[in-house]
């Protein structure tokens, strides 16, 4: 019997108003518990008592995945016959995909992926491509390798399948998606730069076995294997001394360009060299170091470096200042990828190198490249309507829901599902339940009036998370409520007043930090609405005289927004006001974004790309973005997000000291 009938009246009752708990789930919350310590014996005990509940598929997913690699393929049928059409069945076909990928079994694995729904996961990509590779031969996708070089390039650790693939590809004599030596000896040094030993190592593997042991002797110390050698005569010898110059590059950035300028330049292919080079002017431009943009014109060919070599080339040029270098923005922009090329960021700065340049037909282009970015989604979305002479405003709301489009969201099996899931506690699986049932459960997802539906589902039961994320998805409708919610106003709106800060700005920050999600904590213990570490708050409670303070009242709405926003405002007033360096310092914390801002005068927005950290950068700018949104939905007036960024150089030596660093 299939799972969809059994429980479709009990989907349908939860679709009504708030959702409830029912009987059984204490049940499914304990076999969440055996799933996560791996004990398959507690799971199927448990499995019996939870038939005909609303996540019996996620329990039978648990229970069955926990001892995959002995199911037989009649129990792995079986489970994807009883659930057809959830997520929990397409999550076990992946899984069971995998295994057979390992296990080299081709023919099973193609009848299984025919039925593939999601095709989101690189590793079960990746073996797809050499099952194609194998069937078709010749008249496969000239693309195919391409791909393949991709995946395998973006992968982190050594997976065993884009690996493997990659080594099937690389060993064929002949034909048009045979990967070659260089893409085996390039892999290696993207993972030597990624600190990936293992990954090099395999790649090295392919191509040059009998090189292994010297690998390991660059892996202990590079200084010691390039002083142990005097020549690079071999292919092999030549890209394992260039193996070593990127390994000491990431902890030694002058000894690695003296030995590449006086000994080995010479002796390796200008293509490693220059990549080299790259290497060598990136680690300098993320240390915000002036020599980076001269290490960066010892290259002769940007063709050769990457796009995260050309990405900080083009960061280093901004750097310069209130004159930023703008022909080796734009020809570092230049030489990226197409597909990199595309990153509103680099679409914002070719455009504003282009207008900088004078030339008519240039500054045309410009306008045409920052008309078709304008809009008020994004950072450099908003930015690129500044320069264009329109200020930030909220757009048009769509029109509204009908009632059949609400009731279409409301009797979604997989919407109610998930929801369910975050209400008694199991938030990662509700969460990628509900990724799955807008966007992977059909070619395409959903359409743009469904997900407008979905999400004010998700909002009217205040699951802000999915609310945001969901309605964020749309192309052509922009639903400023959905997208930019005001939770908890009240308290908000008149803590940040109190204290002498912008409400929009506490709530792009919040926004940014947990999507409004109370009981949010972070992989490093930051927790609640403004997502605040312990020993932050000891401080800060300590600063506002707040007495008796202990850090588990920080799941206490009003202490944990008074308790972030009083560091906001110290950050704030420390930083001499400027928003996107008390972002840093929130994100950050206080000593590195004064680090950082060090050197020129210029353009905050600049300033914002530099920042070293990705995860940092991305976040300083989405705030920005998300105050000045904020700001207008509050006051119902135009705004300026290049007002908030200003601009970023030197602390003022006449300045008091500035706030200590946290413990």
């Amino acid at each position: 019997m299939k799972f969809r009938p059994i429980l479709t009246s009990l989907l349908l009752a939860m679709a009504g108003a708030a959702l409830a708990q029912t009987p059984g789930d204490d049940t499914v919350l304990e076999m969440a518990q055996a799933w996560r310590k791996g004990d398959k014996v507690r799971l199927a005990q448990l499995l019996p008592q939870v038939r005909g509940h609303a996540l019996e598929p996620w329990a039978a997913y648990w229970e069955l995945r926990a001892r995959l690699d002995t199911a037989t393929p009649a129990e792995v049928q079986d489970f994807l016959v009883r659930y057809a059409g959830t997520y929990q069945e397409d999550r076990l076909r992946n899984d069971w995909l995998r295994l057979l990928g390992e296990r080299r079994d081709w023919a099973s694995f193609a009848d299984l992926h025919a039925h593939y729904r999601m095709q989101d996961d690189p590793q079960v990509k990746c073996y797809a491509l050499l099952v194609q590779h194998l069937s078709e031969g010749p008249a496969a996708p000239a693309t195919l390798g391409d791909e393949v070089r991709r995946l395998w390039f973006a992968q982190r650790n050594d997976d065993d399948a884009c690996s493997h693939a990659a080594s099937r590809l690389m060993g064929e004599a002949g034909g048009r998606n045979r990967l070659v030596q260089a893409d085996a000896w390039r892999k290696a040094r993207l993972a030597i730069e990624a600190n990936r030993p293992r990954a090099a190592a395999a790649a090295v593997e392919m191509v040059a076995p009998e090189a292994l042991p010297l690998l390991a002797q660059i892996e202990a110390s590079p200084t010691r294997f390039l002083a142990a050698r005097v020549s690079a005569a071999s292919r092999v010898r030549k890209e394992l001394i260039g193996l070593a110059l990127l390994k000491l590059a990431t902890g030694d950035i002058d000894n690695a360009a003296r030995l590449l300028e006086d000994k080995w330049g010479p002796q390796i292919s200008p293509e490693e060299r220059n990549w080299i080079w790259g290497t060598i002017a990136k680690q300098s431009a993320q240390r915000q170091s002036p020599d980076a943009l001269g290490y960066y014109a010892r290259v002769s060919r940007d063709s050769d470096l990457s796009d995260d070599m050309l990405a900080w080339k083009a960061r280093a040029a901004l750097r310069a200042g209130n004159r930023p270098l703008w022909d080796s923005v734009r020809t570092a922009i230049d030489a990226m990828s197409d597909a990199a090329q595309q990153d509103p960021a680099w679409q914002y700065w070719k455009a504003r190198a282009l207008l900088a340049s004078g030339r008519e037909a240039q500054r045309a282009q410009a306008a045409r490249m920052l008309e078709a970015l304008a809009s008020p989604r994004g950072f450099y979305e908003q930015l690129a309507l500044e320069e264009l002479g329109r200020p930030v405003t909220v757009p048009a709301p769509p029109a509204p829901l009908t009632p059949e489009e609400r009731e279409a969201a409301r009797l979604n099996p997989a919407l109610n599902r998930a929801l369910y899931a975050i209400l008694i506690g199991l938030r990662p699986e509700g969460n990628r339940e509900w990724v799955y049932a807008t966007a992977l459960a059909r070619p395409g997802g959903m359409g743009e009036r469904e997900l407008l539906a979905a999400a004010q589902m998700a909002c009217e039961r205040e699951v802000w998370d999915r609310c945001i994320n969901t309605s964020e998805r749309t192309r052509e409708a922009f639903d400023a409520q959905q997208r930019f919610p005001m939770p908890h106003r009240d308290a908000v709106v008149r803590r940040s007043q109190a204290i002498g800060l912008d409400p929009a700005y506490v709530y792009g920050l919040i926004r940014q930090e947990s999507r409004f999600i109370m009981d949010a904590r972070s992989h490093v213990g930051a927790s609640g609405l403004m997502q605040v570490m312990p020993a932050t708050a000891r401080w800060t409670a300590r600063k506002i005289g707040l007495n008796g303070f202990r850090p588990e009242q920080l799941t206490d709405r009003e202490t944990n927004i008074t308790i972030g926003t009083a560091y906001l405002k110290l950050a704030l007033d420390d930083l001499d006001g400027s928003m996107p360096l008390a972002a840093a310092a929130y994100n950050a914390g206080p000593r590195r974004p004064r680090a950082w801002r060090n050197g020129p005068v210029m353009e905050a927005a600049a300033w914002a790309e530099g920042i070293p950290f990705g995860e940092t950068r991305d976040y300083v700018k989405k705030v920005l973005a998300n105050t000045t949104l904020y700001a207008a939905i509050l006051t119902g007036q135009p705004q300026s997000l290049k007002a908030r960024l200003g601009l970023v150089g030197p602390r003022d030596a006449a300045l008091p000291e500035p706030m200590p660093d946290l413990p």
